[in-house]
């Protein structure tokens, strides 16, 4: 650990990291507090090890940032601020402002983001067993309302019940991948391993929301007790999908147009944290 070095540690068990920047001989300045306490949180200077409170501290590398010199006045011009909030003024605001002039939480981006994703993407999965029970030549959730919904969304791409399936996934994914491409987005300031890590999990996303389109139509195609994707073959093999959560047809069709994604964002995040692993 150097001067001028942001400094950050793991708190309640792992469940975020705190932040801080070093200003050599084994003092820091961070902002005061922990999470729900921070009524009269300042930034202030602590020694390493209060700073630390028993955690094991980690330096946060960056592959472009300003002089510790700069870094330290920055941290110093700003001893006593008591305007913490934990969306928009947070210690990895603090530090990351101190090292680069940007006002960033990565914390905060990447948890909007994921909620964001997974509420939208939740949504659009919930939204097309409307979408189905309204448009075909048999309305509702019967078991031919849901085919003839199917078949009617599958013919606008040309396709049938299965193309259906695929077409309403595709929304979910859409929705997906762009949060994933914003959780983890490129940053000029990071380390190369780091930047290289998430290009591989953005990548990995859109391979990961195609696998499990074609993953999701071979399971119907093969759970069902009717096997293949006829039309009795899909209806067997959604209605055994939705079993699995205690419901029916119409449960199995939410699943089958909300795995893609899930799959998306899975592939996405495990091959980022995979390449970091490899990296690191």
């Amino acid at each position: 650990m150097a001067r001028g070095d942001h400094l950050r540690v793991k708190r309640l068990s792992g469940a975020y990291y705190h932040h801080g920047i070093d200003l050599g001989k084994g003092r820091v300045i961070h902002y005061s507090g922990q999470v729900g306490r921070k009524r009269n949180a300042s930034i202030r200077e602590a020694s390493r090890s209060q700073f630390a409170e028993g955690g094991e501290v980690e330096v946060v590398e960056y592959a472009a940032c300003d002089h510790p010199n700069t870094v330290i006045a920055r941290a110093r011009s700003r001893l006593g601020e008591n305007g913490y909030h934990l969306f928009g003024n947070n210690c990895e605001h603090f530090a990351r402002w101190c090292k680069t002039g940007q006002h960033k939480s990565e914390q905060v981006s990447d948890a909007a983001s994921a909620t964001a994703g997974s509420v939208g993407a939740g949504a659009l999965a919930a939204g097309g067993l409307g979408v189905v029970a309204g448009t075909g030549a048999a309305a509702g959730l019967s078991g031919a309302g849901i085919m003839s919904g199917l078949a009617t969304v599958g013919g606008v791409v040309g396709g049938g019940a299965v193309a259906g399936v695929a077409v309403l996934g595709a929304a979910p994914v859409a929705v997906t991948t762009l949060a994933m491409r914003k959780v983890l987005e490129d940053d000029p300031s990071l380390k190369k391993s780091e930047r290289k890590a998430r290009q591989a999990g953005r990548t990995a996303t859109v391979v990961g929301g195609a696998a499990g389109a074609a993953g999701t139509i071979g399971t119907i195609a093969a759970v069902g007790t009717t096997a293949g994707l006829s039309g009795a073959g899909i209806t067997s093999g959604l209605a055994a999908i939705g079993a699995a959560v205690g419901g029916g047809m119409a449960a199995g069709t939410v699943i089958a147009v909300a795995a893609p994604a899930a799959a998306a964002a899975a592939v996405g995040y495990g091959a980022y944290r995979a390449w970091k692993w490899l990296s690191d």
